[in-house]
């Protein structure tokens, strides 16, 4: 892949900006379009992780997957009205191969109830795999690490 650092760095942060914005505008049926269609999509605690145990909260391994997770979303589960704010900071790229780009960057949530509270909900880091191999680029992997030692049973929404 022949591109410059400058607009690698640009194309990165207009992916997880992307994403962050159609999670947080609840454009939920657009959220698997950021995926291939064999990805993977894990949330597992910095505990397990740091452990080696794979026991994750939520752990798709394909687009369809996520499709379906948004599908349960919207008709199964029921869940008190609420949004996020995703906070993407020190986006680091740790890898390049060929058109396969490895990222870890730190992430923050804030959650807000239909009363207009906000509370911090989940902090962590983000370890992505990235392929450019069409535009725009779309994750291969997507691990969520959470730093917090509780989730609250409302994690409905992706982080």
């Amino acid at each position: 892949m022949q591109i410059s650092d400058r607009d690698l760095y640009f194309r990165i942060e207009r992916l997880y900006a992307r994403y962050q914005r159609c999670i947080d505008d609840d454009e939920l049926e657009l959220w698997p379009n950021f995926f291939a269609e064999k990805s993977r999509y894990k949330i597992i605690s910095s505990e397990n992780y740091e452990q080696g145990l794979p026991l994750g909260i939520i752990d798709a391994d394909s687009k369809s997957m996520l499709e379906d997770r948004v599908a349960s979303i919207r008709r199964a589960n029921i869940f008190e009205d609420h949004r996020y704010k995703h906070f993407v900071s020190a986006i680091e790229v740790t890898e390049i191969a060929g058109s396969i780009v490895s990222i870890i960057a730190n992430y923050q949530v804030v959650r807000i109830d239909i009363r207009g509270n906000a509370m911090l909900f989940s902090v962590g880091r983000y370890k992505d795999k990235i392929s450019f191999d069409q535009d725009p680029p779309v994750f291969l992997e997507k691990l969520v690490i959470f730093d917090n030692q509780r989730v609250d049973t409302l994690l409905a929404l992706p982080l």
